[in-house]
């Protein structure tokens, strides 16, 4: 395409942004997701399910937190409150009793200003008391929700593998019903048929490729929390078991407790990260609670010579091979936790142990030598949280099969203005955790040992500043590091509003670690530093919002020329008055050298999903969504996304090989609550 035809386009791009959409969502609960989509694109997060995560923030929406009688563990599903505020919030309603509205959280001690603006799209004021106990079977049937959405995908292209491996049509669609009453219950079904996978044909012949049920129910007595068919847990730290993310790494502290529900339903369409069977939180005395867990599921594996050489995860089965490894092997995995919880410390003991019915052997190269291998495992341990004051302490120290791990975490909360957090993690390199997912640089815990510290501070009533540096350090080799090593990660953030309703950053990130250079089959290793630097303006008056984004990458390793990228994006977005419209359009220019240069831009995209893919080379990314709601009980989402390439005449490669350099898609959803 011609210069001149580009900057055309994009003069017309940011001539729109005047005559177009904005997000329907509250203000307030704008400003979480802003975290979520932040993180995202930071930490080149394209393929992490934000399915549950969002599901949660929706739920909250829909049944709000009673503080006057909100539980502990009630507010700890909020990620963004400190233990110190929970408390805090607690000790305010003993001394001075109910709240009367919502702007009495600004009298808490502790509590800021953002803090509560994030707090309000999840949490309510009621005067009278709501009904003890469990209700009624007769309330339930009266009272219930029922909720039905579905959603159809529609590519407007053809991948090379419909021609000659994939077994079924280019259309994605999921089907998700929930019965649900206030909090106290939750029992729905899942089905979901991914592209090129059969339906009611083949290995499919009852219908979608995955169905996936669950029931969860809450307060009955002394069952705190009762979950059967698929759901998800956390224990402690994450080094154990650790299925929802931490959004402790991120460019603001706000989000840096980890504190999630210990059981929570699985209702996502994701196929792999969930257990199957039943587990249940009792509480035995006032301060004391045990949660106690078994699951039976199949998994997808490939199986050579009867062991199981790698576990599949996608859940993709489009043709005969991927058929192949469905259901491969049986896993069964049971466990728990027995915990003490005082006002100003708790101690637990976790433990879990689980077995496959194959043996497995994956093809271990050298740099994974140490990795998970054999048929039957287990991790124990014990997690830890001090209160003194405005110091927060809390950890886990961990044993696996083979090797040891533990976190320690140390929170300063001066005041709701200034604060500082110091973790030191240290996971061994021969640390087995199937199931672990905690602090740290790499997908799991091990192999690695680092010290971070950051703080955050609002020195100025317009300003709020962040600073980190992480120094790690690797003991055993990496994917494409043949030798022990190091790195270093440093962030920096400046966001200024200078008016209720502009909100601007500057972000910027230093990372450098060590890499084989391509090709001496690890021969040479040297040093590299990437660089990343974002500005980022947002205007939003309510009903119109325009946000305009530049992204500049510089990645350049020790005896070789630097590669850079950057890239333009504007956002436009109209809610109307009512609330029953909204519209929004985005356009992105990327130009980059390479992959190592690639930018990460966030899309606004369904309901319950999250989208930031990753663009290298040079090209175009257009989207535009509508969203109609026919009062509360039916919405309508429509959404057109193109990505247009210049330097290229295809896209990818082998099966999902496009031969264009066009890339469109057509998505419709639509939600039904009675």
């Amino acid at each position: 395409m011609p210069r001149k035809a580009t900057l055309h386009i994009l003069f017309i791009l940011f001539s729109l942004c005047y005559f177009s959409p904005g997000y329907a969502q509250k203000a307030n609960t704008q400003l979480w997701l802003k975290s979520f989509e932040e993180l995202a694109e930071e930490y080149e997060m394209e393929d992490y399910d934000w399915e549950e995560e969002l599901l949660l923030l929706d739920r909250l929406q829909a049944n709000p937190i009673d503080l006057n009688r909100a539980t502990r563990e009630e507010l700890k599903q909020l990620p963004f409150l400190s233990d110190e505020q929970i408390e805090q919030i607690h000790a305010y309603l003993y001394l001075h009793g109910e709240m009367k509205t919502l702007n009495e959280l600004l009298l808490v001690e502790g509590m800021d200003k953002r803090t509560m603006e994030m707090m309000l799209p999840f949490v309510c004021i009621k005067t009278e008391a709501s009904t003890k106990g469990f209700p009624s079977v007769k309330n339930i049937l009266k009272y219930g929700e029922h909720e039905l959405i579905t959603r159809l995908d529609q590519p407007l292209y053809t991948r090379k593998g419909y021609s000659d491996k994939y077994l079924g049509t280019k259309q994605y669609h999921s089907l998700r019903y929930e019965f649900s009453y206030g909090d106290y219950l939750h029992a729905g079904i899942t089905a979901e048929k991914d592209a090129g996978e059969p339906l009611l044909g083949m290995h499919n012949k009852q219908g979608y490729d995955h169905y996936g049920a669950y029931v969860q129910l809450k307060r009955l007595g002394r069952v705190e929390h009762l979950a059967v068919g698929n759901y998800r847990l956390n224990m402690g730290e994450g080094l154990i078991l650790g299925s929802s993310f931490n959004l402790g790494r991120g460019t603001t502290l706000a989000n840096a407790y980890y504190k999630p529900a210990t059981i929570r339903k699985h209702s996502s369409t994701d196929e792999y990260n969930y257990f199957s069977g039943v587990a249940s939180t009792v509480r035995l005395h006032r301060n004391v609670r045990t949660t106690l867990f078994y699951s039976y599921r199949n998994m997808d594996a490939t199986i050579k010579e009867g062991k199981i050489t790698s576990i599949y995860k996608t859940g993709l089965h489009r043709s005969e091979s991927e058929a192949e490894k469905m259901n491969a092997f049986s896993m069964q995995t049971m466990g728990g936790s027995f915990r003490y919880d005082a006002n100003r410390w708790s101690i637990g003991a976790n433990g879990i142990y689980y077995f496959f019915d194959k043996e497995y052997r994956p093809n271990l190269q050298t740099y994974s030598k140490y990795n998970l291998q054999g048929n039957h495992f287990y991790n124990v341990g014990m997690d830890y949280q001090l209160r003194l004051g405005a110091l927060n302490w809390r950890g886990e120290v961990a044993k696996g099969k083979e090797g040891w791990a533990a976190v320690n975490r140390l929170i300063y909360n001066y005041s709701g203005d200034w604060r500082m957090m110091l973790i030191h993690r240290y996971y061994a390199h021969d640390y087995w955790s199937f199931f672990g997912n905690s602090f740290g640089d790499s997908s799991t815990p091990q192999n690695e040992n680092g010290w971070y510290l950051a703080t955050e501070a609002t020195p100025f009533a317009r300003w709020r500043l962040f600073a980190s540096i992480d120094l790690l350090s690797f003991q055993w080799w990496k994917y494409r590091i043949s030798k022990p090593s190091q790195g270093m990660d440093v962030q920096g953030k400046a966001t200024y509003s200078p008016t209720s309703n502009v909100d601007m950053y500057v972000s910027y990130r230093y990372r450098k670690k060590e890499r084989d250079v391509t090709g001496t089959g690890g021969e040479q290793t040297y040093p590299y530093h990437h660089h990343k630097l974002r500005y980022r303006l947002t205007w939003d008056n309510g009903c119109w919002q325009w946000r305009s984004t530049i992204d500049y990458n510089h990645f350049k390793q020790m005896h070789f020329d630097g590669k850079q990228g950057w890239g333009f994006t504007q956002a436009c977005n109209y809610v109307h008055p009512s609330k029953a419209l909204t519209i929004g359009i985005q356009g992105s220019y990327f130009n980059t050298d390479d992959y190592d240069s690639r930018v990460y831009i966030h899309e606004k995209g369904l309901l319950h999903t999250f989208y930031t893919p990753a663009f290298q080379g040079r090209g175009f990314r257009y989207s535009a969504n509508v969203r109609y709601d026919m009062g509360k009980r039916l919405m309508l989402l429509l959404k057109v996304g193109e990505t247009i390439y210049q330097n290229r005449e295809t896209i990818g490669s082998g099966s999902d090989l496009i031969d264009s350099n066009r890339k469109a898609d057509v998505q419709l959803q639509v939600r039904l609550r009675l």
